[in-house]
């Protein structure tokens, strides 16, 4: 599987083997960014205590399976935001990695200072980005402002980082630079000038409009049928009635039944981890999924649509200076764009290069790992982390938002996470630690749980579509 851990480099200092580091995700691309990264901060650690923060997006068994860095425990556990805080509460754990989206960051990191307001042997706190950061830069920093590490998934990313914190007076010392930490697997091979396999990475919301996703569609569909030599992958990112961060108001699996003359023969939609799709794949399209990253980090030539444009909304605008940016018409020539070697290495993904065979001619000496770590985006981050455990008490958590400087936006992100402003759990909140319910009761709630998901996601992708149409006429 190419997001093995034990492709984690080794590291100059680590965190000690006894020592727990726990995993709070809110959907299945930050789960899997939030495991890998508690490896890659801690492989010498036992495996990360997994939790799910419940929600719209929480994954099924079969998406965190597809992530690839399922744990021998059962996997994580469902819970909300004060369920999270009562077992930090109770259980200890050294480094926490909460991989959430911003508003829930700032709700555990303002509970974590109501549960230790003075200085205490308190867990480390780590957060940063899933992927591509191109919309709600500020927003989403600020939010995050407060964890002991925001890790920047490349020098591009740090910079930009840091100047939000300064421009408010924050203190930017929690950014890290690193890497995204699924940039893993074999280096491409080429297939000349010429692909065999091409690969249409999709996204659940972008494009949002049902005929920009039925044009990207149909492109795939004629490229397949310009080259019949080729095999064309859809890949999508869940199957029907699974969620997303995003949701989908229109599916591309709804979309192909809908096709005219329908998808030709070497054209399919695919299931499966990104990782494994990229190990057979000539050629990459997309609109601007992170996938882009996985694929230029392997050499795999990569292509960014521009059909739509250029534009924030689509998020392509993130890679202009790429050497990746095409439209299907161009790739319907036979167009396969490489990344431009500068770029690649602003943005934290310079290509992995095939490994050297080791001969009696060119022993591996002692200076060998020194070298290696030397060459590792996560050893700076595990050597802060190290610094703040070696700490007796660490300072209480200290978020740019307070009551001072946000009086009318803190009280409502809280208040959606079940915690009263000053961060501790609202009166009549079960603030109960994790799995503390019957059997029975558990069932019941997710199965009601299940049914309002459900509901929610038919509204959006039946009801508000025949509302709007209704409101055009």
């Amino acid at each position: 599987m190419r997001n093995s851990f034990c492709r984690v480099p080794l590291p100059l200092s680590s965190i000690r083997s006894d020592q727990r580091v726990a995993v709070l995700a809110d959907s299945d691309t930050r789960w899997k960014w939030g495991a890998l990264t508690a490896r890659r901060l801690a492989p010498d650690a036992p495996a990360p205590a997994g939790y799910v923060l419940r929600g719209r997006a929480t994954p099924t068994a079969r998406q965190l399976g597809e992530a690839g860095v399922g744990e021998a425990d059962g996997g994580p556990v469902e819970v909300t935001c004060t369920e999270f805080l009562a077992e930090l509460g109770r259980r200890h754990y050294d480094v926490v990695v909460l991989a959430l989206v911003g508003g829930a960051v700032q709700a555990v990191l303002h509970g974590v200072r109501a549960l230790w307001p003075d200085p205490a042997a308190r867990p480390v706190l780590v957060t940063g980005y899933v992927g591509v950061v191109y919309e709600k830069l500020a927003d989403g920093l600020l939010l995050r402002h407060g964890a002991d590490l925001v890790l920047a998934n490349s020098r591009h990313d740090a910079a930009r980082f840091r100047a939000v914190y300064e421009g408010v007076g924050a203190d930017p010392a929690a950014v890290v630079e690193t890497a995204l930490p699924f940039l893993d697997g074999a280096a491409y091979e080429s297939a000349g000038d010429r692909a065999h396999r091409v690969v249409f990475a999709v996204q659940p919301s972008v494009p949002e409009g049902r005929a920009d996703r039925a044009y990207l569609l149909e492109r795939a569909a004629r490229h397949a049928r310009l080259h019949p030599g080729r095999e064309v992958l859809v890949k999508l990112r869940s199957r029907p009635g699974e969620h997303t961060t995003h949701l989908e108001e229109h599916p591309y699996q709804r979309l192909a039944e809908r096709l005219p003359g329908g998808l030709p023969p070497n054209c399919r939609l695919v299931y499966g981890n990104m990782g494994e799709v990229l190990d057979g794949t000539d050629l990459l399209v997309t609109v601007s999924s992170t996938a882009a990253l996985e694929s230029l980090h392997r050499g795999i030539p990569t292509a960014v649509l521009t059909d739509l444009g250029i534009r924030e909304a689509l998020g392509n605008h993130h890679f202009l200076g790429s050497g990746c940016l095409a439209s299907w018409d161009q790739l319907d020539e036979g167009l396969l764009p490489g990344g431009d070697p500068a770029w690649l290495t602003a943005h934290g993904v310079a290509p992995v290069t095939p490994a050297a065979p080791v001969t009696p001619a060119a022993p591996v000496t002692p200076a060998a790992p020194v070298a290696q770590a030397a060459d590792d985006p996560y050893a700076a981050a595990r050597e802060r982390v190290a610094r703040l455990l070696a700490a007796d008490r660490l300072p209480p958590v200290a978020p740019y938002y307070t009551l001072a400087t946000a009086p009318g936006y803190l009280p409502g992100i809280l208040a959606r996470h079940r915690l009263a402003p000053d961060g501790t759990p609202l009166p009549g909140t079960g603030a109960r630690a994790a799995g503390e319910s019957s059997g029975a009761r558990r069932w019941l709630r997710a199965h009601l749980r299940e049914a309002a998901r459900g509901a929610y996601r038919h509204g959006v992708q039946r009801v508000a579509p025949v509302i709007r149409r209704l409101g055009e006429l």
